[in-house]
């Protein structure tokens, strides 16, 4: 490791509600971080279908490429990451079709039963991918388009995912990140590759995605035009990690390998990482997630809807007044505790109209106490997200070939402390929070790589050990909480 000369990245990490970029410098084996913007990332509704603003994205990538430009900043390269399955359709003249649909679009909610009857069973679709059904997938995404005749699917010669395309932007050259391609339910995990029986499904070849590379390769530089746009010179962009999650996997500050990871932010994560696939009946009949790694692991997973539930809720609070994060906890922590559960994965509050008024009619329908105010929902949700995250820890501890020791909270929702602290009551064990901006971090530390400035994992996570302030969480009440996890379960409807 080079520990004397300072080195500058620029990670562009995409949330599915706000994306930011932050300038990463290494010196001395430690990481700095600082936000150079920070924009929305708003779903575009237009005649009842949901899109994603591309070119919204892309002048904001170019935006935070001036500001580093207008600070006399130095990078040494650009990486971006986003959340997965959502893809671009590309004509032959390298030009987008249209703007991408939102995984939230309501289109494709029929779309597995439809695939099932029709191409693969259930069993069969996962046994072949190791993907958790969902019906998001990119792999049920396409099949809709392709049995509705959707006109632009005939004439899409390339399908990027979001990181790839935003990035194709940026350089003109295309490629298909493996990490985020992994998310598409159209990879078989054994090979790393693109299955070709579900590509003829879909009367598709691999001609129709960029070839595949692995996180940390160099994927071309700044276009010309970005260079005259920036008044940058000729930055390579890196393929990072490109899905978020793999990205903020990588930066979990672990010592040794016995942890399961929580990647907490709009969805949660949760998960192991695994040196092979675990392809099996249990996984199937529990639906986790085998996704590629950004050291070539797999992460064996579980998608949790996490502060989708509370971000859906403070839209609605704040129309009545301001309200912020902090004050939606501190109302949670003045409430009774245990009144009443949800299932934060029921399809009800996938997309619904009224978060609020789906949360009470959840309760109403298993006869339980139904929450009114602020605090009174919120608390709900930060207690059904503890005994969530209890259920799939258990899962997890069969699968896993390791005893599973600490959980490690990354990214926003590390910084709740009230849910960190439900959380570590409910599975029984250490719960170590931080990195906030773990997927930022991972997106850094990968182009750092790329340039030889770390070597393997373990080496980036001492780093981020040596960069970030970590909260450690011990378990409380553990036998009210398992006692209320019963309640809990009584009124769980697994999907």
């Amino acid at each position: 490791m080079n520990e004397s000369k300072l080195t500058s990245f620029l990670a562009i990490d995409l949330g599915a509600t706000s994306g930011r970029a932050i300038l990463g410098t290494i010196e001395n084996n430690r990481l700095e971080m600082k936000e150079v913007n920070r924009f929305t990332n708003p779903i575009i509704d237009v005649n009842g279908r949901l899109y994603w603003d591309l070119f919204h994205l892309y002048v904001e990538i170019v935006k935070s490429l001036k500001e580093i430009q207008h600070q006399g900043i130095e990078i040494a390269s650009v990486g971006i990451d986003t959340w997965g399955v959502d893809f671009v359709s590309f004509g032959k003249d390298g030009e987008p079709l249209r703007m991408p649909y939102s995984y939230r679009d309501t289109h494709t909610f029929p779309a597995p039963e439809k695939f099932f009857n029709k191409v693969l069973s259930k069993k069969e679709t996962y046994l072949k991918t190791g993907i958790q059904i969902m019906n998001f997938n990119s792999l049920f995404q396409l099949f809709t388009q392709h049995e509705d005749n959707n006109p632009v699917y005939p004439v899409t010669d390339k399908f990027l995912f979001m990181p790839d395309a935003l990035s194709y932007l940026l350089t003109n050259k295309m490629v298909t990140e493996y990490t985020i391609a992994s998310t598409s339910q159209l990879l078989n995990p054994f090979t790393r590759s693109f299955d070709e029986e579900l590509l003829q499904v879909l009367k598709l070849t691999k001609e129709s995605f960029a070839p595949i590379v692995f996180p940390g390769t160099p994927i071309g530089t700044l276009s010309e035009s970005v260079q005259k746009q920036t008044h940058l010179g000729a930055i390579p962009v890196i393929a990072v990690a490109g899905h978020d999650t793999a990205s903020a996997v990588i930066a979990t500050p672990a010592e040794g390998e016995h942890f399961a990871y929580l990647s907490s932010g709009t969805w949660s994560l949760m998960g192991i990482e695994s040196k092979e696939p675990v392809v099996n009946e249990e996984t199937f009949s529990l639906n986790f997630t085998n996704e590629g790694g950004a050291d070539g692991s797999i992460r064996l997973l579980k998608n949790i809807c996490g502060m989708w539930l509370i971000e859906q809720c403070k839209k609605e609070w704040t129309k009545e007044k301001n309200i912020s994060y902090d004050d939606i906890v501190h109302e949670a922590t003045q409430s009774e505790p245990f009144k009443c559960f949800i299932n934060p994965d029921a399809p009800c509050f996938a997309s619904p109209e009224s978060m609020i008024d789906e949360i009470q009619n959840y309760c109403k329908q298993t006869q339980q106490f139904v929450p009114q105010s602020i605090g009174e929902i919120a608390r709900c949700i930060y207690e059904s997200l503890a005994f969530r995250y209890k259920q799939v820890l258990e899962n997890l501890k069969n699968l896993a070939d390791f005893p599973i020791e600490t959980l490690h909270i990354i990214g926003g929702g590390s910084q709740n402390n009230m849910l960190n602290r439900f959380t570590s009551n409910a599975i029984g064990m250490a719960v170590i929070a931080g990195p906030s901006e773990a997927t930022a971090i991972g997106n850094i530390l990968l182009q750092a790589k790329a340039f030889g400035l770390t070597s393997d994992k373990n080496d980036m996570r001492k780093m981020v050990r040596n960069s970030v302030d970590l909260v450690k969480f011990e378990p409380q009440d553990t036998s009210l909480w398992n006692k209320k996890y019963t309640e809990y379960l009584n009124v769980f409807k697994e999907l």
